[in-house]
Order: C-alpha cells, then sequence, then structure tokens
C-alpha cells in the first residue's frame, strides 16, 4: 500500500493534538466547575471577595468551552458531531450568565430572583453533563476502535439515566411541595424525601461527573497513544530506500500490544 503523504499525515497528527488538548481541558473544567460552584453557593469560601466568587465559577466554565472548542476542529464535515458540540457549548454559555447568581445567593438567600436563576443553573449544569456524554457518544462512534464506542455507549447510556432520574425527582418534589394541600399518600415519601435527598442528590451527581471523566481520559488516553503509534511507524518510511532490496525490513520500531 502506498503511504499516506506528509501533508495528510501532519494534518491527522495535529487534528488528533487538538483532540487530545480538547478533552484534557474538558476533563478538568467538569470537577474545577462542580467544586467552585458548590463552595461559591453554599459556603463563606469567598464572600469576602465578590470579584473572586463571581470569576472563579466563569473561568472552569471557559475552560471546558475552550475544550469545547478544541473538539469543533475535529472532522468539520461531521454535521452531528459538530451540532452535539454546538448543543454544549450554548449551556457553557447559558451557565456562564448565570454564574453570578451563585455568589449572590449565597449573599441574599431570601431572594427569589436568586433562588430561580441558581435552581435554572443547576438543571442547565445537569443537561450540560448529558450533553458532554452525547459528544463523546459521537466522537467514539468516528474512532475505528469498536470496542471502546461500545464501551462509551453503554456507560453514556448509564449516565442519562441516572441524570433523568435525578431531574424527575427534584421536578417531582418540587412540584408537590408546592401544593396548597399535600396528599395523604406523598407525606411518608416526603418524609423520606427530606431525610435521604442530600446523599440521593449527592450520589446522583459525582456517579455521572466520575464515570464522564473516567470516559473522557480513557478515550484522551487511546487517542494519545495512536498519536505516538502514527509516528514511531513513519520510522521505516524515513529509511525506505535502505530497505529497498531487503524483501524482510526490521519492525524493531512497531510497538507490540501485550
Amino acid at each position: 500500500m502506498k503511504p499516506a503523504p506528509l501533508a495528510t499525515k501532519t494534518a491527522i497528527l495535529r487534528s488528533l493534538g487538538n483532540l487530545v488538548r480538547g478533552l484534557s481541558a474538558v476533563f478538568w473544567g467538569i470537577p474545577l466547575a462542580l467544586v467552585i460552584g458548590v463552595q461559591t453557593a453554599l459556603t463563606d469560601w469567598f464572600r469576602s471577595m465578590e470579584e473572586l466568587g463571581i470569576l472563579l465559577p466563569i473561568g472552569a466554565h471557559l475552560l471546558i468551552f475552550t475544550g469545547l472548542k478544541k473538539l469543533s476542529l475535529f472532522q468539520l464535515q461531521e454535521r452531528i458531531w459538530i451540532r452535539s458540540l454546538e448543543r454544549a457549548e450554548i449551556l457553557v454559555w447559558i451557565n456562564i450568565g448565570l454564574c453570578p447568581f451563585l455568589y449572590w445567593w449565597n449573599r441574599f438567600p431570601q431572594e427569589e430572583l436568586f433562588v430561580y436563576a441558581t435552581g435554572m443553573m443547576g438543571l442547565s449544569s445537569l443537561t450540560l453533563l448529558f450533553n458532554i456524554n452525547m459528544v463523546l457518544q459521537r466522537l467514539t462512534a468516528m474512532l475505528p476502535d469498536r470496542l471502546l464506542g461500545q464501551e462509551v455507549r453503554l456507560f453514556t447510556t448509564f449516565n442519562g439515566a441516572l441524570l433523568v432520574l435525578l431531574i424527575s425527582s427534584i421536578a417531582f418534589f418540587a412540584a408537590v411541595k408546592q401544593m396548597s394541600e399535600i396528599p395523604v399518600e406523598l407525606v411518608p415519601f416526603l418524609a423520606i424525601w427530606r431525610e435521604i435527598r442530600q446523599f440521593f442528590i449527592l450520589f446522583l451527581i459525582l456517579l455521572p461527573v466520575s464515570v464522564t471523566m473516567a470516559l473522557i481520559w480513557k478515550i484522551k488516553e487511546i487517542i494519545f497513544e495512536s498519536v505516538f503509534t502514527m509516528e514511531v511507524r513513519e520510522i521505516p518510511d524515513v529509511h525506505e530506500t535502505s530497505f529497498q532490496h531487503n524483501p524482510k525490513p526490521p519492525l524493531d520500531f512497531i510497538p507490540r500490544n501485550n
């Protein structure tokens, strides 16, 4: 088989490099946005520093946006892939616009506008995590590793089910709380919900986040390894003229999978 032109190989390596950098930015941006957002809204870490309390959550989301823009440089012709990235980018910008309300709600928790804005940001953040899982699923569908694609599809579906369960549960109990008269049948469930809601919500947030980060890391490592494999496989081509009279050129440069 005739080897690919050097310009094509360089373009592929550049594209994969952007992909690795984008995945790394999203990998670090997700936990930073979660931790900083929770600390801004629920603790006094940034209460004495108003600018920091507003800018840090924005910075964490900008890191995620930067990663998504890097990912968008890969396979520009794939419309479904690009649309999934655009949906995630829109949700990031919605979160950026709502970030200041986390700090303001911490300062003025009785203000209804701040309460609703913080709730909208929570819903937007869960939807963003769901869309990032869809981005990973579209990405692995374009990669040649079919086993990786099946694994990512399985775990992203699992994450999606958990996130839908969490959003549905919060919406249901929020609607019940707004009722003027709560049905007697729901009173025991509300009592149980008050006892377990913190652990329930924490579990259904941290589990999808950790699974998403594990998937991002695995995809990044596989792509990173393929970049080095491609570079190493190019080495014998440089000395192709030295082996033209040798029917069995040495294969020491080709890495082997144990």
